[in-house]
């Protein structure tokens, strides 16, 4: 049974997705603390967290970035705060996905388990890439030299995992979103953009600047001699 850990504080939602999820075998977790939210997720371990924008003390903005010290577990957003910019923040801070309220009980689950299977399930093999000096594992999210770590999210790491796969290939971003997301009509063009910016700071900060090009009005590119 996967765990879910939902970060709501209105207790018909909660409710409602409890109990909607329970019936799929998921475990669906709350709060006991709006002020520990974090060190709950640490103690619980879940695979995805649902997070509001509103909540008692601290946002969910302010979650997300403390989650995101210490974790890159799958984060879906779930709130009324439906503005391009929220979805757009919600994004750059380490978000994998984005559902407006009022929302359809069928689309959440879908959403779960799309995030899921892409976090959990893609690419399970023990293919590993080498890039420069580092190693790159997919499958533990993660590149590694003698020296350094760089942990990534699970949507990273799938971008990655591509890229290398058509290393010295131009990578069309339509193809990129077909391939990772299904052609997921709910997906907004700034998502991949997001994910890759997120991705090159942490390459570049691990030692690894440049990995990534854009080809103006084509894609994106790994060369083939790096």
């Amino acid at each position: 049974m996967m765990k879910l850990f939902l970060v709501e504080d209105d207790p018909t939602i909660v409710e409602i997705v409890q109990k909607h999820l329970e019936q799929w075998d998921y475990e669906c977790l709350i709060p006991a603390d709006f002020q520990r939210v974090d060190e709950e997720i640490k103690q619980e371990k879940p695979d995805l967290v649902i997070l509001d924008i509103s909540l008692p003390f601290f946002n969910g903005f302010h979650w997300c970035q403390k989650i995101r010290e210490f974790s890159e577990v799958p984060i879906l957003f779930l709130s009324s705060a439906e503005d391009k910019m929220n979805q757009v923040m919600a994004m750059t801070m380490g978000a994998d996905d984005f559902i407006p309220k009022p929302f359809d009980l069928t689309l959440l689950l879908a959403k779960i388990q799309a995030i899921l299977r892409r976090s959990y399930q893609y690419g399970h093999h023990e293919t590993t890439y080498e890039l420069g000096e580092f190693t790159f594992f997919p499958t533990e999210n993660l590149l590694r030299n003698a020296q350094t770590t760089v942990p990534i999210s699970p949507n990273e790491a799938r971008i990655l995992q591509l890229l290398c796969q058509y290393k010295g290939s131009i990578v069309p971003r339509e193809s990129i979103i077909e391939m990772l997301w299904q052609n997921d009509e709910f997906i907004d063009n700034n998502t991949l953009a997001v994910n890759l910016t997120r991705l090159r700071k942490k390459l570049a900060a691990g030692g690894l600047p440049d990995l990534i090009h854009t080809v103006k009005n084509k894609g994106y590119l790994i060369e083939g001699d790096y």
